[in-house]
């Protein structure tokens, strides 16, 4: 691990990387952006200037060294450059989730204690101005967008372009003291603070150094051989650290481009244009593709529907031996070519991922089935294991040993034990410094001699030395024949249907388990108009019985599948509902990376789950729920619970090591 407060090449800030590329790469793409549909581009040189000028204009605001700076809103180059010109001058950027509710942005904005706020348009303009009563020390906001702002006190708020002019103004006045913070920044000098997203508690601030940034950065791009002349697609959360890592850290290592969609309706057509050589989404996003193409296909001619199902057989057959480079016979070689040419080359085009060379997923584990689906169309996705507090990267997969049943081996300089209750632990030059303001957690969570406690629960593969994941230490248990309990193993079987979109199992310390789906509207929505089947709504179509059949027929499938795994045969549905409204972010039923808030959703619905454990056939609810402009309500429905079959099995008991 790298002791040296100060790399020895003089990269030991991100702004010390971005004067190396505007040199190195001056006139290379370093950022696009669509607007009005049209690509605008702006090269390491310029983007070098962007970032300079804000810098001089925070200067002029009076931004000190230390002060925190929120930045809101969605990708774009704008708010890239503003996260660098914060750090240039020593402040700390504080990414936050753009469709955070103003009572969430105000227990980040409080907790750090932001200063500033740069912020996209007059929405985000409102929540904070709407929260800013619990900012003691909140001075000037910076937004990118004005419309609808004219009218507006503009005594501390500011236009971006604004702020940027009076920096360029004030060049020959406050060069020597940008210069004078620029050169003060090193490995211990803290690079970003991201939140945690939540699931247990209020978001924690972690706080990364550039150390950590640089030395991820530097170790991952290595492996995966990643170069300044490749792509990546910026379109999930700037609050989220994968983001951070990808479009900051490791584009700014080795100077790639970063693209960034028009807007999130126009992120799958961008997706296709820009093509990215290098790409991640997480599981959801893979399963929405999924979805969208099986749509396609169920409104294309009986030819077509043919066609696309032969190849994809013989794809899932030998695409994966093919992308491992493992022995494959001629004859499947041609076949395969031809589905290339008919069915893999069309469709990896139209989901814009025909030029991936290295495709990651994460966040949450992925269904073999629709891990296979990818790979066997020849796109290299492999998964890694990671978390805030370690820069993102704990495990990768080395091209060549792909499974869909592990996250790879430790990343470069990463070191993983497992403790006696199956815990991982994890220590690496990306480790975070600590929790902001939170001396407890920092301690419970990284001991002194800087191993972190994942909250996961796993073990390496004996046969190929590669890290399993099973669950959240927190989720796995047993069931009341002493069996073990791992929902998510099951919830990710439920997903892999393009028609569930959500899934909830439960059955700790429980004789059975039971679950709770949330169906897929857009793909169910689909099916509905493709037969005449009228709806005015989620919840019509969610308990129509057509749906409830095949939903049904879906948990009985994964059923005899987990049936199959001696280890979790007793995790089997014996009983379900599909629910009546959507888990929502807003409703706090998950955070805002879209996982499962299992307790509250466990509180929350109690009578639903009561029902399903005490053999109603139906009950009546009513739910409180949270309208787009923030307005509470309630709905009320009558649930139909429906009885699965299960496989009888052998009961195998796990006896607690």
């Amino acid at each position: 691990m790298e002791q040296s407060s100060r790399a020895a090449d003089g990269l030991g800030s991100i702004p010390a990387l971005l004067q190396r590329n505007a040199k190195q790469f001056g006139k290379k793409a370093a950022y696009r952006e669509k607007e009005f549909g049209i690509w605008q581009s702006w090269t390491w040189k310029e983007t070098e200037e962007e970032i300079e000028a804000f810098a001089l204009g925070l200067l002029e605001l009076g931004v000190s060294e230390g002060d925190f700076v929120s930045i809101i809103g969605r990708n774009r180059p704008y708010f890239y450059w503003a996260m660098v010109a914060i750090q240039s001058i020593g402040a700390v950027p504080v990414p936050v989730y753009q469709d955070s509710a103003a009572e969430e942005m105000a227990h980040i904005l409080s907790n750090c204690g932001a200063k500033y706020a740069v912020v996209e348009d007059q929405e985000q303009v409102d929540k904070v101005i709407e929260v800013q009563e619990h900012l003691t020390d909140f001075r000037h906001m910076i937004y990118i967008d004005p419309r609808g702002l004219r009218k507006y006190d503009h005594t501390r708020l500011h236009q971006y372009s604004t702020v940027q002019d009076q920096g360029r103004a004030a060049r020959g006045k406050l060069m020597s003291e940008l210069e004078k913070r620029r050169s003060k920044l090193d490995f211990d000098s803290t690079c970003v603070m991201l939140y945690t997203s939540g699931t247990t508690g209020k978001p924690k601030g972690v706080v990364l150094s550039n150390r950590n940034i640089i030395k991820t950065a530097q170790n991952t791009c290595e492996f995966d051989g990643l170069k300044a002349g490749d792509e990546v697609f910026a379109y999930l959360p700037m609050a989220w650290v994968g983001d951070f890592i990808f479009s900051i850290g490791q584009a700014y290592w080795t100077g790639l481009a970063v693209n960034c969609p028009e807007s999130a309706e126009t992120v799958s057509s961008d997706l296709r244009e820009i093509g990215p050589t290098y790409f991640f989404a997480p599981p959801p996003v893979f399963e929405k593709h999924l979805t969208d193409v099986m749509i396609r296909m169920e409104d294309a001619g009986r030819l077509k529907r043919s066609m696309f199902h032969h190849y994809m057989a013989h794809a899932r057959k030998v695409g994966p031996a093919i992308l491992d480079g493992r022995p494959v016979s001629l004859l499947d070689r041609l076949k395969y070519k031809m589905g290339e040419l008919f069915v893999y080359g069309p469709l990896k085009n139209t989901l814009g991922l025909s030029r991936v060379r290295v495709g990651y997923t994460a966040g949450e584990a992925i269904g073999p089935e629709l891990f296979e689906f990818y790979r066997s169309l020849g796109i290299n996705l492999k998964q890694l294991y990671g978390q805030t507090e370690a820069s993102v990267f704990i495990t990768m997969q080395p091209n060549g040993e792909v499974r869909a049943d592990t996250v790879g081996v430790p990343a470069p300089d990463v070191e993983i034990r497992i403790d006696d209750s199956g815990e991982i632990f994890y220590r690496s030059p990306g480790v975070f410094v600590e929790y902001f303001n939170n001396p407890e957690s920092t301690a419970s969570t990284k001991d002194t001699e800087g191993w972190v406690a994942t909250g996961d629960a796993g073990f390496f593969d004996k046969n190929n030395g590669h890290l399993r994941i099973i669950d959240r230490v927190k989720d796995v248990g047993k069931l009341a024949d002493g069996s073990m309990f791992a929902p998510k193993y099951v919830e990710n079987k439920l997903k892999f249907f393009p028609d569930v979109l959500e899934a909830v199992l439960f059955g700790n310390e429980r004789d059975r388990c039971v679950a709770f789906i949330n169906i897929d509207l857009t793909a169910v929505g689909n099916w509905a108009e493709r037969n005449n089947i009228a709806y005015a709504s989620y919840q019509e179509l969610a308990g129509h019985p057509r749906v409830l059949e095949t939903i049904q027929e879906h948990v009985e499938t994964v059923n005899k599948s987990v049936a199959e795994d001696p280890m979790l045969s007793g995790c089997q549905i014996h009983r379900f509902l599909v629910l009546h409204k959507e888990l929502d972010a807003d409703d706090g039923e998950m955070t805002r990376t879209r996982k499962v808030r299992r307790k509250i959703v466990e509180e929350k619905f109690s009578d639903l789950i009561t029902a399903l454990y005490d053999g109603s056939p139906e009950i009546h609810t009513k739910t409180e729920v949270t309208y787009e402009d923030g307005r509470k309500g309630s709905i009320s429905a009558t649930l139909d619970l429906r009885d699965a079959k299960v496989v009888p099995v052998a009961t195998q008991k796990v006896a607690a090591e």
